[in-house]
């Protein structure tokens, strides 16, 4: 069957639609795995405009081959913040103290950021194929950037030791992402099928910190990013991975249009389904674990059945990773799961 990308499909999912066709999505595909799929090094060979053109040409290239209408592109917030590295565990981020607060070069990020982020967004702009856009935005969430600027641990500590700095911390934090993401709504809507936030909030059996902390403190900031999203025309989607459901309602309350990452031992993808498959676009439902351990005959039978129920069951759905696909990820097993979707929407057009 010869494939068109046609982001309407991916699009249906955010309407919490059923699409024409069964739309794949990732929140990410690392970079190793494409080049190990492909068979050649992919990367950024200089700074020139055309360098980057023809890096994205061979990402957006890759997406296209695997059947996908859109493609993931978040420009990281957290990874030119100065001082940079808490989120990944190990030591304290730059801000520990109301002093540190004060004298951290919030002011100076915007500049940063554009200067870093600008060449990429362009250059997908150049060479989006007919049919395809990205989706993503101004990568890492609210609670992501308060890790990395301070550390989880002290964080968690701040709260009781400091709490009005632990306030004023998500404020300005949120203050920032209302400045980055007003300019990449204005500048960049184009480009984009709909918006994303990544922002971890949970763990294997609950939330980070304390559900009323989430409220008190993080949802209202995420409220002044999905508000002018909409405010565009455009559709929001939270990946969040770990057990978030004491907080589910809440955050669709934000009006949320489409939620991803799940795993199956924190619950089944069908309780994703019928909990909220009424409210909301759902993604993902093939856990991680089983493209990396079972065989790919396993894993397209398992695909082929969850796929043709979990389409069935929710109103928008698309299928993948209940993650991303990380370097680690067997090409074997990633392989099965599309083309378990190919013989899903081949049957769906037999049918019809």
């Amino acid at each position: 069957m010869t494939f068109s990308p046609d982001y309407s499909n991916i699009l249906q999912v955010l309407k919490n639609k059923k699409p024409e066709r069964l739309p794949l999505y990732e929140h990410h595909i690392d970079l190793p795995f494409i080049s190990r799929y492909l068979g050649k090094e992919i990367g950024l060979q200089g700074d020139k405009t055309e360098d980057y053109r023809e890096y994205y040409r061979n990402i957006v290239g890759f997406w296209k081959k695997m059947t996908y209408d859109a493609f993931d592109y978040e420009a990281a917030i957290c990874d030119i913040y100065p001082g940079h590295g808490a989120i990944m565990g190990g030591r304290p981020g730059p801000i520990q103290t109301r002093d540190d607060f004060d004298r951290y070069p919030f002011d100076e990020i915007p500049e940063l950021f554009w200067r870093t982020y600008k060449p990429h967004l362009d250059a997908i702009r150049d060479v989006l194929p007919t049919g395809m856009k990205a989706y993503g935005g101004c990568g890492y969430g609210i609670f992501e950037s308060s890790q990395d600027l301070v550390g989880f641990e002290p964080l968690c500590l701040m709260q009781f030791l400091d709490p009005d700095l632990f306030r004023d911390l998500f404020r300005k934090i949120g203050d920032l992402y209302v400045t980055l993401w007003s300019e990449m709504i204005r500048n960049y809507s184009d480009i984009f099928v709909f918006f994303r936030m990544g922002d971890d909030l949970g763990y294997k059996t609950s939330t980070m910190l304390d559900p009323e902390t989430i409220r008190t403190h993080i949802l209202p900031q995420y409220r002044r990013i999905i508000d002018p999203v909409h405010a565009s025309g455009k559709k929001f989607l939270l990946h969040s991975c770990g057990c978030i459901f004491n907080i589910m309602d809440d955050i669709i309350e934000l009006g949320i249009d489409a939620k991803h990452s799940n795993e199956d031992q924190i619950a089944p993808f069908e309780r994703w389904i019928e909990l909220y498959g009424d409210r909301i676009g759902l993604f993902g439902g093939i856990d991680v674990n089983t493209l990396c351990l079972k065989s790919s005959e396993d894993v397209y039978r398992e695909v082929l059945e969850k796929g043709t129920e979990y389409r069935r069951k929710a109103r928008g759905y698309g299928l993948g990773s209940g993650n991303s696909i990380p370097e680690y990820v067997p090409v074997e097993g990633y392989e099965a799961m599309i083309d378990a979707v190919k013989e899903i929407r081949r049957r769906e057009i037999q049918k019809s």
